[in-house]
């Protein structure tokens, strides 16, 4: 896929400059280079965000800026427009050199990524805005699961072929999908609940461990700044941080079956992030991190087995699988098998999370 020219002009870009970069579940990403060294990122995002989320990316990043971060930037067209509307939102950003990863090296990482995690939340302590976008039911776990309870009560799939692949909701597949989704279901009958009280902090919203940018160039890594800015809204510290941790603790990543939970990895990040956040947060709204990261395994566990039987939102990846449904099926057992763990691991959590 090649962007379109009108989009490319808008910035004063020519197709040649443009490369896809893979890895994003969501949006289109292109580099943008000038030779050999890339200058932008250029984008075109799923329809589930607005074209008012830039508007947002462009604030909080300024706060951030003015705060000493290290951010991308919105970059506005030749004439000014924050955005671009050909086929789907465009929008371009800054780039940030860096490195990314998909799974946490070694302990180190996970300190270097909780102390990026920290100075973004001290940053957005004292940010002022009202934003202009937000993604309704992003975290309402009994939608999702409600969801996935139709999928269940239905006859057959409910779409097709999503982005074209062309597989077929086999009657095997579906029934695979069936008997996933009703354990997904009876595990998440068993989740400790969590304070609809809690406060509603500024949060990044996804920070899954490739959303993080880090410097590898020195004996230790150092996290440089947060990428996939879509996602920032208010929300509550037990998803902001229990995605996180969903994220980097489990090494065999989102597109295994088997899940690995590894403790260490949850209290270097977490030791590194109350180092840099200091007394900010009270003890229930810490320890409502555990369940968080619980919830959040089983809440995704959920959406990726609706996938299954919708074929249309998550991307996936041909060269390992022979459809999305078949991916997304992957992914949900993946995280069902994560969830479980970490409701073994409670107390060592919120031993983790309060020490």
């Amino acid at each position: 896929m090649i962007p379109p020219a009108a989009v490319l002009a808008a910035w004063g870009w020519r197709a040649e400059q443009a490369t896809p970069l893979a890895g994003g579940l969501i949006n289109a990403t292109f580099a943008i280079r000038d030779g050999d060294a890339p200058v932008a990122v250029l984008q075109r995002l799923h329809p589930v965000f607005g074209a008012e989320v830039n508007l947002d990316l462009e604030a909080v990043t300024a706060h951030l800026a003015a705060r000493g971060l290290t951010t991308p930037r919105l970059r506005r067209t030749v004439g000014g427009d924050a955005w671009v509307e050909d086929g789907g939102v465009w929008r371009a950003l800054t780039w940030v050199d860096g490195t990314t990863v998909h799974a946490v090296p070694d302990p180190r990482w996970a300190t270097a990524g909780g102390e990026l995690v920290g100075r973004f939340h001290r940053a957005v302590d004292d940010l002022r805005h009202d934003y202009h976008f937000a993604r309704a039911g992003v975290h309402d776990t009994a939608a999702h699961l409600a969801r996935l309870q139709a999928r269940l009560d239905g006859d057959a799939a409910t779409a097709g072929d999503g982005d074209g692949d062309g597989d077929a909701a086999t009657p095997a597949l579906i029934g695979d999908a069936r008997a996933l989704g009703a354990e997904i279901v009876a595990t998440a009958a068993d989740l400790p609940p969590l304070d609809p009280a809690a406060p509603r902090r500024h949060v990044h919203g996804d920070l899954k461990l490739s959303n993080l940018l880090f410097d590898d160039a020195g004996a230790t890594p150092r996290g440089i700044c947060l990428l996939d800015l879509d996602t920032l809204g208010r929300g509550t510290l037990a998803f902001e941080l229990g995605d996180a941790m969903r994220s980097w603790c489990n090494p065999r990543g989102e597109d295994e079956a088997a899940a690995r939970f590894e403790l260490p990895i949850f209290a270097a990040a977490i030791a590194a992030w109350r180092d840099v956040v200091g007394d900010r947060y009270g003890r229930d709204e810490l320890a409502s991190v555990a369940v968080g990261l619980e919830t959040v395994c089983v809440e995704l566990a959920a959406r990726f087995c609706v996938d299954v039987f919708d074929d249309a939102y998550f991307g996936w990846d041909p060269a390992r699988f022979g459809s999305r449904r078949a991916h997304n099926l992957v992914r949900a057992r993946g995280q069902l098998a994560l969830g479980r763990q970490v409701r073994d691991h409670r107390d060592a959590l919120l031993a983790a999370l309060l020490a």
